[in-house]
């Protein structure tokens, strides 16, 4: 993010003609158009975004809005490059090769299996109670990795349980919870997403202040999304004695052991993904020397790592790799920092900013809601970065709830649209894994309801009980 701002900013694109903000505008809506409209075009989602892309940079090479020549690094080095390159978030990119290969790798050892069978014999065969199972993991998992990671483990696990069960009929459902509920768990701390770390920053919220008061809206809000996810995919508890012990004989012959090939290979995957986990949690802190490297860096680190395990396989585990949705990843980032350039995402802005104007109460709401719309369609790094410096510059104080309404509105706003958040895209990409269709359209209508229910929440929780938590 840094180095895109030094780039930008040594380069001093800053005064863009209306005419040209409104032409990027209009094409981010057709992009979106036709990602709703995927189906009937017959074209994938990262070739509407890639040819998309490719039209943002011609626009922005003729108006003269993408900056082109040398570009000073951070360490003082100095490149000649097409700025749009480093407008490619390849840490998101990175987090997803790498946990996608660490994952899949790791899964040989028999060690997901043998989670998964101890999670379905917990529930004792009990689809509702795995569901709460796992959509708790998911929480805990995107509030101290990363989202990203967190849909990749858990969705992989939900899988092989469902799979044991056999109601893999169910997996679409718990595959889109868990999708949803990564955003959700991207609020608990200041360090689960880069959104909070913008406005905490500006703001002045402290770690401590910040868990205090997204706690109590975070656990609600996964009370409330697991038990509408279990009424609306039919993920029901077992009700008779009779199902009970039918599910329980069916459990206990299950054997935790199953896919373990080798006990050394199996405790060397027990190690892995403990330090995995100990590691990517430490990367979220810049103080820190493995902060320094990113995620990125630690995901693709330990992909490596267990590939070294299966050196005669690396092949097939390279073409095991979702290719598909690393490019859609690439190419909207190309457009959207395109889009930052030709200011359409201050005009976004500019057009939130009357409602703030508005006063605490309904600008608060409504700048919520505004900021979760924005964000489902264009990237929420930036838009937390645009509204943070309007907020700042109107004077607003750190304790206001303003702040917390861009916080939750670019958090949430992921749960509107599967480009919205990269956790939801891996969630529809793990469903078609597993030959489960759903379109654009078709995960806006699943995921609608559950995405208001959140906002809704979330702007009765910021307006009247937020001010009265302690921090």
């Amino acid at each position: 993010m840094n180095f895109i701002l030094l780039a930008a900013s040594d380069h001093g694109i800053s005064d863009v003609a209306p005419s040209i903000t409104y032409l990027f505008t209009g094409l981010l809506i057709l992009m979106v158009l036709c990602l709703a409209l995927e189906e009937k075009i017959h074209a994938k989602k990262s070739v509407i975004v890639g040819v998309t892309a490719i039209i943002a940079l011609l626009l922005g090479a003729f108006t003269g809005i993408l900056p082109f020549g040398e570009v000073h690094l951070p360490n003082g080095h100095k490149i000649n490059l097409p700025v749009f390159i480093p407008g490619i978030e390849w840490g998101v990119v990175t987090i997803i090769l790498g946990s996608s290969l660490f994952v899949d790798v790791t899964s040989k050892s028999g060690l997901f299996t043998f989670i998964a069978i101890k999670f379905t014999k917990m529930s004792k065969g009990d689809p509702r109670k795995l569901l709460w199972f796992y959509g708790i993991m998911t929480v805990v998992f995107s509030a101290v990795l990363n989202n990203v990671t967190a849909m990749i483990i858990v969705g992989s696990l939900s899988a092989v349980s469902l799979g044991k069960l056999e109601q893999r009929d169910k997996l679409l459902g718990f595959l889109l919870v868990e999708g949803l509920l990564t955003n959700i768990g991207g609020l608990l701390t200041l360090i689960s997403s880069v959104p909070n770390i913008i406005v905490g920053t500006t703001a002045n919220i402290g770690f401590v202040t910040f868990f205090i008061k997204a706690a109590p809206y975070v656990i609600v809000a996964t009370g409330a999304t697991i038990l509408m996810g279990a009424k609306a995919f039919a993920i029901d508890s077992l009700k008779t004695d009779e199902e009970r012990a039918i599910a329980l004989d069916q459990v206990s012959s299950f054997d935790e052991r199953d896919g373990i090939e080798s006990m050394g290979f199996f405790w060397f995957g027990v190690a892995m993904l403990l330090l995995f986990i100990c590691f990517i949690a430490s990367a979220s802190f810049n103080g820190w020397p493995i902060g320094k490297l990113g995620m990125g860096f630690v995901a693709m680190m330990f992909a490596v790592l267990m590939l070294c395990k299966f050196k005669s396989s690396v092949g097939k585990f390279y073409s095991g790799i979702d290719w598909d949705l690393l490019f859609f990843f690439v190419y909207l980032f190309v457009a959207i920092y395109a889009m930052e350039q030709a200011k359409v995402l201050d005009l976004i802005g500019k057009g939130i900013a009357p409602i703030i104007g508005m006063g605490p109460n309904l600008g608060g709401g409504l700048l919520l809601v505004s900021s979760a719309f924005a964000s489902s369609v264009t990237d929420n790094i930036p838009l937390a970065a645009v509204l943070s410096n309007i907020l700042s510059s109107m004077g607003i104080s750190g304790d206001s709830g303003m702040w917390w309404s861009v916080i939750f509105g670019a958090n949430l706003g992921g749960n509107l649209t599967p480009i919205g958040s990269a956790s939801t895209l891996v969630a529809v990409t793990i469903m078609h894994k597993h030959d489960l269709k759903i379109s654009f359209m078709g995960f806006v209508k699943k995921a609608f309801p559950f995405a208001i229910l959140h906002i809704f929440l979330a702007a009765i929780y910021v307006l009247f009980i937020l001010k009265h938590l302690p921090g």
